[in-house]
């Protein structure tokens, strides 16, 4: 196993612990609630920094991989991209390369990942215009590059509170998911949040409660040996 996976990879690293069953529980959850419509994209974004939004959509792609769906986790937060550092991966290409090289579409500049059928494809190099680059038709064409290469592809957003570039990914993907930490977010910026997205007409499938105690019963159910 790569020696560079961040200990946050709970899903991967311990993959009995209660944490990694909540990270299936909430797979599963967003399996049923989209019978109807399919999801093939989901943005996963947070009111406001340090939310844990990051490594949330870390652990849910592992899980999601785990279950037997090929997915693609894309790290679109070109400001403070993290989710090559958690993987142990270089960031020298990913998403702002396929950008300026549309001959990456047929082969993009994925990572892959110690879990079958998991791919990474990182931010790449920072560009001065994030907001512009996420709203352009080249990121259109990205995404739906991506969508044709796996069952789901997951995309991970700064903030949706601090800057306009979730909110602008939200408004071309199938389904956004939102990050609220216990004890960090306020609640009057998890509202501007889900404001903010519904403004763009995004649909948004649920919130996760990031950061919340664990049942002392349940914990022991699941480190039963």
């Amino acid at each position: 196993m790569n020696e560079h996976i961040h200990a946050d990879l709970t899903t991967l690293l311990n993959p009995r612990s209660p944490i990694s069953e909540a990270y299936r529980s909430l797979r599963t959850n967003i399996e049923f609630s989209s019978l109807d419509n399919p999801l093939h994209t989901l943005v996963i974004t947070s009111a406001g920094p340090e939310e844990g939004k990051s490594t949330t959509l870390a652990n849910l792609a592992v899980a999601t991989a785990q279950a037997g769906k090929r997915v693609i986790l894309a790290d679109c937060d070109l400001r403070k991209p993290s989710l090559h550092t958690l993987f142990g991966f270089d960031n020298d290409s990913g998403i702002t390369s396929m950008v300026v090289d549309e001959q990456l579409f047929a082969q993009p500049p994925l990572r892959e990942t110690e879990v079958s059928d998991l791919f990474l494809l990182p931010s790449g190099p920072l560009p001065p215009n994030p907001s512009e680059l996420l709203a352009s038709r080249r990121m259109e064409e990205i995404i739906k590059a991506l969508t044709a290469q796996a069952d789901i592809v997951f995309l991970d957003t700064p903030p949706v509170v601090a800057v306009t570039d979730a909110a602008v990914l939200a408004s071309k993907v199938d389904g956004v998911l939102l990050v609220i930490r216990v004890g960090k977010t306020r609640r009057e910026h998890a509202r501007r949040a889900v404001n903010l997205l519904q403004k763009v007409n995004a649909r948004l499938i649920g919130s996760v409660l990031n950061n919340a105690p664990f049942d002392s019963v349940v914990q022991g159910y699941y480190t039963q040996v």
